[in-house]
């Protein structure tokens, strides 16, 4: 198998086999990313490229494969027809396959529209990660996101229309002290109406080499501290008022959540009051991020 540039994937996909379709970003703008900034810029890799390296893997691995991942960035990207191909060459060399899972930003899914959506569907692609970020979009705006909270719900329910099973991204902290209320209110009225089949929680870590980690060194940008953390947290619970899966499951988290929501959501809440009844030095050191 052949891949280049950086290679990432959700931490659910952490037992599937990844083959790359794409590299880098189409996007390739957001302030918080570093992932793509250097480079390698953004193409969908030759459908014969990926078929051989299916078969590779294949050879190797035979029929033990069940869930399969396609790097990169954002593979929902690519031209319909060219990804429908792949998934049903993957589905064809895996007869076990359960699940075929993409990156896709609201804006490229929205360009795909309901048809191709459900082509892709019918093809053996089962599951999208969204990075929603926030439902705010003023903070959308300054993070260069490119997309908008409209966006947001229409792409979202694309998605689930089709059929395919949708996760949705959550940065907590993203509009910092400034609009942090914003932040929450907005993305909690989106996801409702998307009623996402996941909502995975990620806490704003800055990067290097960042326009956000420039303007918080300029004074333009105040993070969030882990209590303020949790209570945007504990308030986006509250305003939650989807049938959804809401995990938590990232490294840059100052508390671990999941449960299924709302049968959980007074469990889960009581697990963040528990938290801020902790010092602040209990948890995890603020950092920059380098990958």
């Amino acid at each position: 198998m052949r891949y280049e540039g950086p290679i990432y994937r959700p931490p659910s996909e952490a037992d599937s086999l990844l083959i790359q379709a794409t590299v880098g970003c189409p996007h390739n703008k957001c302030s918080f990313c570093m992932v793509y900034k250097k480079g390698p810029a953004y193409r969908v890799r030759p459908i014969k490229e990926i078929c051989e390296d299916i078969t590779e893997a294949h050879n190797i691995y035979g029929d033990r494969i069940q869930t399969l991942f396609f790097p990169a960035g954002n593979t929902i990207a690519m031209p319909e027809k060219d990804l429908s191909y792949i998934c049903l060459f993957a589905t064809e060399k895996f007869p076990l396959l359960k699940r075929i899972t993409v990156y896709g930003s609201s804006q490229y899914i929205a360009r795909k529209g309901p048809q191709e959506l459900r082509s892709l569907r019918m093809g053996g692609l089962s599951r999208i990660h969204v990075g929603l970020e926030s439902g705010d979009d003023e903070i959308l705006r300054k993070v260069k996101k490119g997309t908008t909270a409209s966006e947001h719900v229409e792409a979202g329910r694309f998605v689930k229309e089709a059929g395919i099973e949708l996760s949705e991204y959550v940065v907590l902290g993203l509009g910092g002290l400034e609009r942090t209320k914003e932040h929450i209110t907005a993305t909690a009225e989106v996801l409702n109406a998307i009623e996402p089949d996941f909502v995975r929680l990620r806490t704003l870590v800055p990067k290097v080499n960042t326009l956000l980690l420039h303007q918080m060194g300029k004074g333009l940008f105040q993070p969030l501290s882990p209590h303020q953390v949790l209570m945007e947290t504990k308030e986006l619970l509250k305003n939650l008022e989807c049938r959804t899966h809401l995990t938590s499951d990232h490294y840059t988290n100052y508390i671990n959540l999941t449960g299924h929501l709302p049968e959980d959501k007074e469990k889960l809440l009581r697990k963040i009051e528990q938290a801020l009844t902790k010092d602040e030095t209990r948890f995890r050191p603020f950092f920059i991020g380098t990958q």
